[in-house]
């Protein structure tokens, strides 16, 4: 694996600088070192498109659904993305045009939704905050230029719904790199860089790089030769990334937890989907992977069907024969996928599923996780009309215990 070329992705290796955010200074990392598992690849996975066992044609269906643990309404705007922990990360709509969003973070011991960062911090005028993650130790944000369509990653350490330390800049780039999809995990945000299918750096190649609160440099940890498949995914000390693996012999992604611990040095696991198969989502529990694919292939065997699939190459697969829209999580045997507006709840050894119905007058604008991966307990949100006027009011939070 070779070194990236950090220059030419526009990596700060500058002294700290004075701009102030949440009674946070905003410093600079000084440089970047590279770690990663050279072992090789695994063979692509084709396996008949019969050797999987269907949840709705084998499985028995429970005629009940399982029950809220908590319940919350927020206001109109508050979008939640996947977080791992006590804290969901939650991108806010501003009052005004100005912010036009806030970083925020939801609660999930009391409810309360906490501002963290109340406005961009980048000197541009036409900046906004574009996407938020956290955990319950870190917090990071993308900036993103709404005019020239530049773009910065941000970090701070976090605590009890604030930013605790200095905050650093990760990452920027012009518009020939796509905003980058991150995680946060622990004290780590975990990103990857990659070349826009539109701009002018379409050959390079892709990184994926981890950052650990109090550390001064990052590690560039994984490379793909071409853009990612999905976005990363954390999921009890994994990190699920989807590269190009195979390069020499044609398009092939690899589906692959790497341990978070040494900073994605140590491949886990691996599942190479078929030749020109791309999954839409990944993530790993319980020792399975949890993939889904959007689209059917012409060739590819089981895995180039669209559904969500659950397993590994030695023992097989379980699969969910609907169009998925986002990824899953579980916990041991238990898994959640989401299916439009509902969920299926499966549970693998019992053989069963059954379903985590919308809220009332959410049907139209649908339910969405905010989990992803291993968890104790579901995070789901959804936008609620109003029952008089049949225009959006709010958001409602629910969680599940499994």
């Amino acid at each position: 694996m070779t070194a990236p070329h950090l220059t030419r992705r526009g990596f700060f290796k500058a002294a700290a600088a004075s701009v102030p955010v949440a009674a946070a200074a905003v410093t600079i990392l000084s440089g970047c070192t590279h770690s990663s598992s050279d072992s090789a690849d695994s063979e692509p996975v084709v396996v008949e498109d019969d050797s999987a066992t269907s949840v709705t044609d084998s499985y028995t269906y429970v005629d009940s659904t399982y029950a809220a643990a908590h319940e919350w309404s927020l206001p109109l705007g508050n979008v939640l993305h996947p977080g791992e922990g006590t804290w969901i990360p939650v991108a806010t709509a501003g009052a005004s045009a100005s912010p036009m969003v806030k970083g925020s973070a939801l609660s999930l011991a009391s409810g309360t939704l906490a501002e963290v960062v109340p406005e961009t911090i980048t000197s541009s005028t036409t900046a906004v905050i574009y996407d938020v993650r956290c955990s319950d130790s870190v917090y990071a944000w993308v900036e993103l230029d709404i005019v020239t369509r530049d773009w910065w990653l941000y970090a701070s350490a976090f605590s009890n719904g604030a930013l605790t330390g200095d905050t650093k800049t990760l990452w920027q780039a012009s518009s020939d790199y796509d905003p980058a999809p991150f995680a946060c995990s622990g004290t780590k945000v975990v990103w990857q860089v990659q070349p826009s299918s539109s701009g002018s750096k379409t050959t390079e190649h892709s990184f994926c790089y981890v950052w650990t609160t109090g550390a001064g440099d990052a590690t560039a940890a994984v490379e793909s030769p071409g853009r990612f498949a999905t976005k990363p995914s954390v999921s009890d000390g994994y990190v699920v990334l989807t590269p190009r693996v195979h390069a020499d012999q044609g398009v092939y992604y690899g589906i692959t937890a790497y341990t978070l611990d040494d900073n994605l040095a140590t491949k886990a696991a691996q599942l190479v989907m078929p030749s020109t198969v791309k999954p839409f989502r990944a993530s790993y529990v319980g020792g399975r992977f949890l993939v889904s694919v959007e689209a059917s292939y012409s060739s590819g065997g089981l895995l180039g069907k669209m559904g969500t699939y659950i397993g590994t190459e030695s023992e097989g697969f379980v699969k969910l024969d609907r169009e998925p829209s986002e990824g899953g999580c579980g916990k041991g045997n238990v898994f959640v996928i989401k299916s439009r507006s509902s969920y299926f709840v499966i549970d693998l050894d019992a053989q069963t599923y059954t379903g985590i119905s919308s809220v009332d007058r959410a049907v139209d604008y649908g339910e969405y996780p905010a989990r992803e991966g291993a968890c104790s307990s579901f995070v789901t949100f959804s936008t609620v009309k109003d029952a008089t006027t049949g225009y959006p009011a709010s958001v409602t939070v629910r969680t599940f215990d499994l």
